[in-house]
């Protein structure tokens, strides 16, 4: 029965962790642009060659 309370406490703090990864990231602003990335690979044409 510790070995249940064991687990419970270190899930616990695993989901804590990645919950305050991901409150990092939204204040951080990285899920801000959705759109650009998305079209940025048909808009480019850097990389296309002369004729």
């Amino acid at each position: 029965m510790d070995a249940l309370y064991l687990l419970i406490g270190a899930s616990l703090l695993v989901a804590g962790g990645f919950l305050g990864a991901f409150i990092w990231t939204v204040r951080r602003g990285h899920y801000d642009d959705d759109f650009t990335p998305s079209v940025r690979i048909l808009l480019d044409d850097a990389g296309t060659p002369e004729s």
